[in-house]
This record gives C-alpha cells, sequence and structure tokens, in this order.
C-alpha cells in the first residue's frame, strides 16, 4: 500500500511503477505499430516511396476496385536491405491511406521462430488468439503474425491494420439488395 505523496498522487504512483522492472520490460510503441518502415494509416504516396525503394525485380503494382477509385489493392516482392529478408507485401489503400498491410512470407520452423521473437522484441508479449496466431493490439491498430504448415515448409503472415480507416470500406460496399422494389 503507497504511503504519503504517492498514497495522494496516483501520478506519483504510475511514474514509481514505471520505474520498475516489470513495467520496462515491453513498453509498447508509442505511435502506429510500424513494420520494416510501413505503418497503417501512412499515405499512399509514402507506402508507394517506401515499397519502391524496397522492390525486388517486379515494379509495384496497384489496382483500383471495379466500384470505386477510392479503394486500391497493391502488391510487389520486396526485399528488407536491413537484414536480406525477402516478403510478398499486400496493402489495402483506401482514401487515400494505408488500411491493412499483409507482408507473406515460407520458410522453416526457425523462420518461424525468427519472426517471433523479432515481433515480440518489438511489441512484447503476444495475445494468442488461436493456432498459429498471435496479436498485438494498440488501440483500434493491430499487429498479427499468423502461420501454418505441412511437413518442414511453413507459411507466415505479417498483418498490420487499422481498424478505424478499415470501417470506411462500408461506404463502399454493395448493400445486399431486400428483393423490395
Amino acid at each position: 500500500m503507497p504511503h504519503g505523496a504517492a498514497a495522494r498522487s496516483p501520478l506519483l504512483l504510475v511514474a514509481a511503477l514505471a520505474g520498475s522492472p516489470a513495467a520496462a520490460q515491453s513498453p509498447p510503441p508509442a505511435a502506429a505499430p510500424g513494420y520494416r518502415g510501413f505503418t497503417p494509416g501512412m499515405s499512399y504516396a509514402a507506402f508507394a516511396d517506401r515499397a519502391r525503394q524496397l522492390q525486388r525485380r517486379q515494379a509495384l503494382v496497384c489496382t483500383t476496385s471495379r466500384r470505386t477509385a477510392h479503394l486500391m489493392e497493391c502488391g510487389v516482392r520486396i526485399l528488407d536491405p536491413a537484414d536480406s529478408a525477402s516478403f510478398y507485401l499486400g496493402a489495402f489503400v483506401l482514401e487515400g491511406l494505408v488500411a491493412l498491410l499483409s507482408f507473406g512470407d515460407s520458410g522453416d520452423a526457425a523462420l518461424v521462430e525468427r519472426r517471433q521473437r523479432e515481433l515480440t522484441e518489438r511489441y512484447g508479449a503476444p495475445r494468442v488468439t488461436g493456432f498459429g496466431t498471435w496479436e498485438w493490439q494498440f488501440g483500434r491498430q493491430i499487429v498479427r503474425l499468423n502461420w501454418r504448415g505441412r511437413g518442414e515448409r511453413r507459411w507466415l503472415y505479417v498483418a498490420l491494420w487499422d481498424s478505424d480507416i478499415l470501417d470506411g470500406i462500408g461506404r463502399y460496399a454493395r448493400r445486399p439488395s431486400t428483393g423490395k422494389p
């Protein structure tokens, strides 16, 4: 039980706890969670610039929705020079902002362990949401690691999304008809 000034001031109590080893182990990112220089909520222009810097042989390809130019799907194979990791990068862009990013990769169990370690160091302890799925939540922004395997082979995806931006897709979704005129 805190005594003196700490008992009267929640701010002092928070400051005291912040200095404790348990609180210092895995602080969540202060800003939007990013990965390899990409962040949900970044502008399309910033996304395209970064993707073009990291693209391999093929160019960044973006396709607009048949229903509206406000929704785009983009994809490119990238190579991160920081650690030579290669990914297929996919993104959904809504109204000029990146709503969802997906980094796809494949390899063996050691690759999954490296990504688990990398993401845990970056975002702290994960929440296990299902078999082969770890998740970190920062307000309405989510980071998810998902992996599956067969034999020695593993397929994994690191996805980041901003739920506030994704909620805007409803403005462009086709409404089911009720059959009434």
